[in-house]
């Protein structure tokens, strides 16, 4: 890696203005003492002009002029599908790790171009937070911990595509070997609600898709299951289940067996400060089960929301492993085998046939 270990804060530079920039942008200010942010680059003087009023760090109009004048140790890159490779390639051609956006590429074509053309892919990790959701680590702990023994399914109905394939991959433990995927598409009405653009001024219906999709994972299955607006609509809850031999967890309830004719079911417990008289200050802080905390916030007095924790685990990992003090967080090639089978899923629920994903050349 290129930054030295110590007490120094990492030196990030981002690429790129686009949606997700506003959370490294309030993570980075958060975490100071752990990163430090040089510079920004965007083609829009406009756009770079409103981040220093902002943020009060320097911006540039190119990546190579990020990289000459502030030599970052690692590069966030923020934007759109079809620019991200070339922005991969410009940095790792200096040498310099760079965390991405999702997915790498658009489309497995990309995937492959991209793979075969970039310098150093082992420089390349991709900003993928859903595996490091609070919530989602302390079922992870969990099953680290062997509690519900060996993982046999687990079904992920929260989010989409590579996000979603990247959950199931987390929640089984399996690695990027050989798939195959049958999905299926559903039409329903549902009353229109929350967005991006937020409520709606008046009642109405609309028609929502959902697609189902089963992977085989060489044995263990994983079920896929999205429904479009499932992120903000309130008649369309998450959910997360999974099976193992000795147990399972159906979205915050734990069922395991204490012995061969004693089943238990444990709630997983958020402990939230700041609610009523406490004067802790608004906070996640454990998740616990069991008597158990599966989960401590390590991000305590930062007044995180779930994705910012996500996400700025990402980053502190991100900074850890090019300090060679951590693991990486998320390897391209694990997020390129996660995207051909997202892009495999969207084909067999069009085809409406099986369709087998044989690892690519990062296998």
């Amino acid at each position: 890696m290129t930054a030295a270990a110590g007490s120094d804060p990492v030196r990030i530079g981002i690429v790129g203005t686009g949606w997700r920039t506003d959370f490294f942008l309030r993570i980075a200010s958060a975490l100071t003492e752990q990163v430090s942010l040089v510079g920004l680059a965007t083609r829009s003087a406009e756009k770079g002009a409103a981040v220093e009023a902002a943020c009060g760090i320097p911006t540039v109009r190119d990546v190579e002029e990020l990289i000459d004048r502030f030599r970052p140790d690692f590069v966030i890159s923020s934007v759109p599908w079809a620019v991200t490779p070339g922005i991969i390639e410009t940095v790792v051609g200096h040498g310099i790790p760079i965390l991405a956006e999702t997915p790498p590429a658009p489309d497995h074509d990309g995937l492959v171009r991209l793979w075969e053309r970039v310098a150093e892919p082992g420089l390349v990790q991709v900003a993928e937070q859903y595996p490091y959701l609070p919530v989602v680590q302390a079922y992870r702990a969990i099953i680290a911990e062997g509690l519900l023994g060996p993982v046999t399914s687990a079904q992920v109905s929260w989010t989409q595509q590579y996000h979603a394939v990247a959950l199931l991959r987390a929640l089984l433990g399996t690695g990027i070997g050989p798939v195959s995927v049958n999905a299926e598409c559903y039409d329903s009405p549902v009353i229109e609600s929350l967005g991006r653009d937020g409520w709606p001024d008046a009642e109405r219906d609309t028609t929502v898709r959902q697609t189902v999709a089963m992977i085989n994972f060489d044995g263990r299955l994983g079920v896929y299951d999205f429904t479009e607006g499932q992120w903000f609509h309130p008649l369309l809850a998450r959910r997360i289940d999974i099976r193992g031999s000795r147990g399972e967890i159906v979205d915050h309830q734990l069922t395991r067996m204490l012995d061969p004719r004693t089943p238990v079911t444990e709630p997983l417990v958020r402990r939230q400060t700041g609610i009523d008289g406490d004067l802790e200050g608004f906070d996640l802080d454990t998740i616990s089960a069991g008597g158990r905390v599966w989960y401590r916030n390590p991000f305590q007095g930062r007044r995180f929301a779930d994705e910012d924790i996500a996400i700025a685990t990402v980053v502190i990992m991100m900074a850890d492993w090019v300090r060679d003090a951590g693991e990486p967080p998320y390897p391209l090639a694990e997020a390129s085998q996660d995207h051909a089978i997202a892009l495999a899923i969207n084909e067999s629920a069009t085809t409406g046939r099986r369709v087998d994903v044989a690892p690519g050349p990062w296998q």
